[in-house]
């Protein structure tokens, strides 16, 4: 496992991390969570991401039980805050009170006195940005946060974030999180400029495009039992599913036979060629399925390689 600077800040996070949104206190069983965490710990990778709404703070539970038992320096665990824990008016968003108490629940769920990445999950439009950025100022200075990040901000309210912490002296943010795959490549135009210009670093997720480019889905042919498009609210992969990409995921199948590799490894290495990517996030709901996403770690295309991806996905 290799690993990469978070930004512009000293923290090395490996190049593939392990998530927990809809698997872990979802559709995956604890015992497979559990030991897809301890593959991926004995595999190298340093970096665990969960989030207080995936399944309603269920994912917390799991992945603060299966982290319990490694040295607490030994990994960086990141969760978020924003979307509603409750039916309340002051139980979603961005308000001083509810990314409080919300970091204490989620500190309490994970079982741990302090996370080391607190990202906002959505920007609040109905929060003045001031209010939010202090209250992740003092859990920076009261050492429950190390480091505060967005994500799926625009480059616009990223660069008012970072203006507004630099003229109020509060803790910068230093991490995005956006959706970032072959097939999903918005992030190029303003994203990731704006990013590299303020020394902020991605972790993106859903690298492997919901799965469409583990090349498990194919046209023509209903979805493997137990993968995620065979369950209805998600049969259509969030829109990725469609008729052109799977023509494009045949023609990168190509590609990474050509270059004697998995189609997982070639997507993976693909989206760390960016140097603004500090680590590409994946979900596993087997060990084995880690084994094969770290084979990525390292890897590097060349540029023949890269020109033939590129007309596929063009």
């Amino acid at each position: 496992m290799e690993y990469r600077r978070l930004g512009r800040t000293g923290l090395k996070v490996s190049e593939i991390s392990l998530g927990s949104w809809l698997t872990y206190g979802g559709y995956v069983e604890e015992e497979n969570a559990t030991a897809s965490i301890d593959k991926a710990y004995d595999l190298g990778i340093n970096f665990f991401d969960t989030a207080n709404v995936y399944m309603q703070g269920g994912a917390e539970i799991v992945v603060g039980k299966a982290l319990k038992k490694y040295v607490r320096d030994s990994y960086v665990l990141a969760t978020k805050v924003f979307w509603p824990m409750g039916d309340g008016p002051n139980d979603r968003g961005l308000s001083r009170k509810h990314v409080m108490e919300q970091c204490h629940a989620s500190l309490k769920r994970l079982n741990t006195d302090y996370v080391d990445i607190y990202y906002c999950h959505r920007f609040d439009q109905e929060t003045p940005l001031d209010e939010t950025l202090r209250a992740l100022d003092d859990l920076v200075r009261q050492g429950k946060v190390l480091y505060i990040g967005v994500s799926e901000w625009t480059a616009e309210q990223i660069t008012e974030a970072v203006h507004l912490a630099d003229k109020k002296l509060l803790d910068r943010i230093v991490v995005n999180q956006p959706q970032y795959s072959m097939l999903e490549r918005y992030i190029e135009k303003d994203i990731i400029p704006v990013c590299e210009k303020h020394g902020i670093g991605q972790v993106v997720w859903s690298p492997l495009a919901q799965g469409l480019l583990t090349g498990k889905y194919q046209k023509g042919s209903q979805a493997p039992a137990g993968s995620r498009a065979s369950q209805e609210k998600y049969s259509n992969l969030f829109g990725l599913l469609t008729e052109e990409n799977l023509d494009k995921v045949e023609l990168l199948k190509e590609v990474a036979n050509d270059n004697d590799m998995s189609l997982v490894t070639l997507a993976l290495s693909w989206i760390l060629r960016q140097q603004n990517v500090s680590s590409a996030l994946v979900g596993a709901s087997r060990p084995e399925q880690i084994e094969e996403n770290v084979k990525a770690s390292g890897v590097k295309l060349n540029d023949e390689t890269l020109a033939r991806i590129e007309d596929i996905l063009r």
